[in-house]
């Protein structure tokens, strides 16, 4: 993930942290380095009065959010600089931002700790269950996002340098990488790598297309990323559930792109947005 990238999926999920807590101050940052064994660098803070946490280098293990980290689990504690629990190798900064009670959150993809979101108050009070949901929910979010990332990163890759395989079973892979991807670009932030992976779907799509007399239809982005879901075989609960949509606007749409394409079924839908090089 880009710097402006991580800072701008960072930062929203501070303010959402912040918006559902009351917390006046929000903290955090992606680790650097090898994902296992990194280095958490505070890259966004939020409600700050001054930037003494900003740029600080957390250690796995060291302090609170060093230790969420080592035990890939939310921590806590009541008064950061009486905590018995922790190591105080931050108290500084800690202090000069007048923090007392703090809850860190780690940011988890598969089994490695990719970051750290914190949530402060400037006195000592116990941290309750609602805090800790909406921390855990802010971490989730930014979660979602590395791994919309790095799915569409590989699967770039994979369209970069592969041609389709002869055969069905090639274009049944090609089919599938198409579908991924439509599901996945309206997730990713950055919006260079959004368009173009819709430009490989366009290719993809477009190779499939018959070489005479193409049909010339014109989908919206929602109708052809609900045609994709089909043609995998999803159910419209499914391709709601995948898209981010009710089920009632996935129907919507299919209605829409059958009307378009002069389609009677599902079924001739995608064959037909399959001859117009919508889909491959």
């Amino acid at each position: 993930m880009s710097e402006p990238e991580e800072s701008a999926e960072i930062r929203a999920a501070l303010v959402r942290l912040r918006r559902a807590t009351g917390l006046p101050v929000a903290f955090g940052g992606l680790v650097r380095g090898a994902r296992t064994a990194g280095t958490l660098r505070i890259a966004e803070l939020s409600g700050a009065a001054t930037g003494a946490l900003r740029g600080l280098g957390v250690c796995s293990g060291n302090g609170l959010g060093g230790k969420s980290m080592a035990l890939s689990r939310p921590c806590g504690v009541t008064d950061y600089r009486t905590a018995r629990h922790i190591s105080h190798e931050y108290d500084a900064a800690v202090a000069a931002e007048g923090l007392r009670a703090v809850v860190a959150v780690p940011v988890v993809v598969g089994r490695s700790v990719r970051g750290v979101l914190y949530g402060a108050l400037r006195e000592a009070l116990p941290l309750g269950e609602r805090t800790l949901d909406a921390a855990m929910a802010a971490a989730r979010d930014v979660e979602q996002a590395l791994v919309a990332r790095d799915e569409a990163q590989r699967l770039l890759a994979r369209a970069r340098t592969r041609a389709p395989a002869a055969g069905a079973s090639g274009w049944e892979e090609v089919r599938q990488a198409h579908g991924v991807l439509r599901t996945l670009a309206p997730r990713v932030a950055d919006p260079a790598l959004r368009e173009e992976l819709l430009a490989v779907c366009g290719r993809l799509a477009a190779a499939a297309a018959p070489a005479s007399h193409p049909l010339r239809v014109a989908l919206t982005p929602r109708e052809v990323d609900v045609l994709a879901m089909v043609a995998s075989g999803a159910t419209n609960a499914t391709a709601a559930r995948r898209l981010g949509l009710r089920p009632e606007t996935v129907k919507g749409y299919l209605r829409s792109a059958m009307r378009k394409l002069s389609a009677h079924t599902r079924l001739e839908a995608v064959v037909c947005a399959r001859r117009a090089g919508l889909l491959p």
